[in-house]
């Protein structure tokens, strides 16, 4: 089957949804940082199963002290994938890579890459595939003259405010047919506030069968030192196709700090 990249169904976009800036306030590295790494790659005509799970948590204080300690940024991140290709042909590459140390504003802690090709070669041939991203982060204020890197932020603002914000993305597949890549990118540790918090989230699929891809978000900010909450803001999108589709794209992206690109 063919893969396309042509466009045909929406494109959600999230990036700074408040008037205000959005200020997540990336962790710093741990002493010890971590690197994991995998490629895979599968070519069968039979069954195939692809299973991967991470949750990953990280304080800029400790994890083992709630409630959030004066000037403390908490995040979880998570990632799930599963993958049955029954009784069909089956050409399948995927890499994932982590590393938990400290990032600048074009780099990833975490990024998957899958390719899907599936053909059906009898009765019962079927594919079923799902994905998520999820990043949950938390901070009490922090003075932006110990955590900015650029002068001219810190001068404007005295304080990164208290935030709590959740951002999940993925998609799904169900069907006897599909060619089908999805990329995942997501940042949360870095060396100073100014890079900022990222994720992206993208699909693009031709397939028979049922489609869906999907963006919720719960974003709380502050304004100020105080624990005042000065805005609540909940988005969610979700594009569902059922049949035999010609082209189905989804690019999703979430961006949150004091200064953004």
């Amino acid at each position: 089957m063919k893969f396309s990249t042509t466009m045909a169904l929406a494109i959600a976009l999230l990036t700074g949804l408040c008037g205000l800036a959005m200020a997540d306030n990336p962790v710093n590295q741990t002493p010890e940082t971590q690197g994991i790494t995998t490629f895979t790659h599968v070519v069968c005509e039979g069954t195939v199963t692809q299973n991967t799970e991470m949750v990953w948590q990280e304080s800029s204080a400790s994890l083992d002290n709630p409630p959030l300690t004066a000037t403390e940024s908490q995040y979880t991140v998570s990632y799930s994938e599963q993958m049955i290709a029954d009784n069909g042909y089956t050409e399948f590459t995927s890499q994932k890579a982590l590393d938990t140390a400290a990032k600048v504003a074009n780099q990833n802690n975490f990024e998957s890459t899958d390719q899907i090709d599936f053909v059906p070669t009898g009765v019962g041939s079927y594919i079923t595939f799902e994905e998520d991203l999820l990043v949950d982060g938390a901070g009490m204020p922090e003075s932006t003259a110990t955590s900015l890197l650029c002068p001219f932020g810190a001068s404007t603002y005295d304080t990164i405010p208290a935030y709590c914000n959740i951002v999940e993305m993925g998609s799904s597949f169900d069907g006897t047919a599909v060619s089908m890549l999805t990329d995942v990118e997501e940042r949360h540790v870095t060396a100073t506030a100014d890079p900022g918090v990222a994720m992206n989230y993208g699909v693009s699929l031709e397939g028979i069968g049922t489609a869906t891809a999907y963006i919720r978000a719960h974003l709380m900010e502050g304004r100020d030192s105080t624990l005042n909450k000065a805005a609540d803001l909940s988005f969610e999108e979700k594009t569902t196709a059922s049949g035999v589709i010609g082209s189905f794209t989804k690019q999703m992206s979430y961006e949150s700090g004091m200064r953004r690109f």
